[in-house]
């Protein structure tokens, strides 16, 4: 029988960027090869994306544009839209398989035991559908090897699932609670990852900074954090995201000179405002966020600090909104994630009254994006003439002079093309940038 040839399309989180190189490793581990977006293939593999309302209907265009572009191939469809919404995509027409978040790991084993399978059952179209998990029971289910993709660095789900319920979000909905990778396994995949030559591993979940408190005997993401710091797995660690009442001085030590932790926090702030917070159910204050962010800064003055924000929640006034941006703009932030809310049903924020005007949600969303080109620039100035340390990435576009060297605090800087260079990390500085504000920098022999 020939080797069945296969794609998968990814929308979403780098979680789901994870999960779906995860698949393809166990596809290819059957013999099945991986092939890019227009090319040829037997089968189909969408990781949908449930965020918003928006990102639904992106997946089922998706869905719909997969299908058209190869008749011939099977089309599976997974990841959380699946999970909160299967009714519609079982609504769309030569869709062969639906597999729920629970399944997701057994993808390969499902399509290649139906590969090898030729009875007339194996042409009926199961949905393979479970509830999410809100169980004490509840089991985090993982690939039996790394997840190594074809990125320069490696990801490493260590959490899944939340038990947070903000009212905006429905990934609890589609993925349950959160539950942890035992640490055996973290460890085992850590080495793996370095025993492969990668220098680099991003810590990644849905709730990360509730690692552990699930396992027994129950830990911690800054106890783990200290066992790999103390033996020294890999070469340097990064942590995806965080909330900020789970950013310690313990975790924010763990970052500085002498440790594997990246001096890089990302942290979810959503909103500025107080009363706005409460109805997100956000579980900290603007105050104490001011906090968090001028600790971090006063211990790690050049760590790169992320921010997301969600804009126009509903009854945010202009006041709301002005807190939310003033506390940023006197803030040491990096750069920020802008994200325009969208009611999501399903969720309670789906109901609330109060909903932003459309062309008042866009003009407060702009003025959000001019903050993150200020912070980027300002941040990217206090970096100038620094003595860095940078994981060299091969360029995705061939005709570039450069490649990228992503630094311990989450700068991008351009240097020269040296193939000897590719996947080692390496002392640079830079006393420059282009037109769009990339720093060009140097090899320090």
């Amino acid at each position: 029988m020939k080797k069945q040839k296969f794609y998968i399309e990814t929308l979403g989180c780098k979680v789901n960027q994870y999960e779906s190189d995860g698949i393809a490793g166990c596809l290819e581990e059957k013999g099945f090869i991986r092939k890019t977006k227009n090319e040829s293939v037997d089968l189909c593999i969408i990781n949908t994306c449930a965020v918003t309302s928006k990102a639904g209907m992106q997946s089922r265009q998706a869905i719909r544009k997969i299908i058209r572009n190869n008749p011939h191939a099977k089309i599976v469809v997974t990841g959380c839209h699946a999970q909160t919404d299967r009714d519609l995509i079982k609504k769309i027409e030569d869709v062969d398989q639906i597999v729920c978040h629970k399944e997701k790991t057994l993808i390969a084993d499902l399509i290649a035991d139906k590969a090898d399978d030729q009875t007339p059952e194996s042409s009926q179209k199961p949905f393979i559908f479970q509830p999410p998990d809100h169980s004490n029971d509840n089991r985090f289910l993982s690939f039996n090897k790394p997840v190594k993709g074809n990125m320069s660095r490696a990801y490493l789900k260590i959490q899944d699932g939340c038990n947070a319920f903000c009212t905006y979000c429905i990934v609890p909905y589609a993925r349950g609670s959160s539950v942890s990778m035992p640490q055996s396994q973290v460890f085992k995949h850590l080495t793996e990852l370095c025993q492969s030559g990668f220098k680099e591993v991003i810590i990644t979940g849905i709730h990360t900074g509730m690692y552990g408190i699930d396992l027994n005997p129950p830990t911690s993401l800054v106890r783990l954090v200290e066992t790999i710091d103390k033996q020294k797995l890999v070469n340097r660690i990064r942590i995806s995201s965080i909330e900020p009442g789970e950013i310690s001085e313990e975790l924010i030590n763990l970052a500085s000179q002498g440790h594997i932790l990246c001096d890089h926090f990302h942290i979810p702030l959503q909103s500025g405002d107080d009363d706005i917070l409460k109805k997100m159910k956000r579980p900290y204050s603007a105050s104490f966020f001011e906090e968090i962010v001028l600790k971090i800064h006063e211990k790690l003055p050049f760590a790169g600090i992320g921010v997301d924000t969600l804009i126009g929640f509903p009854s945010e006034t202009d006041k709301q909104f002005e807190n939310t941006f003033n506390l940023i703009k006197r803030l040491p932030i990096s750069y920020l994630h802008v994200f325009p809310f969208s009611a999501r049903k399903g969720t309670p924020a789906y109901h609330f009254d109060g909903r932003v005007a459309p062309e008042v949600l866009k003009e407060r969303c702009a003025r959000m994006r001019e903050l993150d080109k200020e912070k980027r620039s300002e941040f990217v100035d206090a970096n100038k003439n620094r003595n860095l340390r940078g994981l060299v990435q091969k360029t995705q576009d061939k005709d570039s002079k450069f490649y990228k060297a992503v630094t311990s605090n989450y700068l991008t800087v351009l240097i020269e093309k040296n193939d000897s260079l590719k996947g080692k990390i390496v002392d640079l500085i830079y006393e420059r940038c282009d037109s769009d504000l990339n720093p060009i920098g140097k090899v320090i022999d």
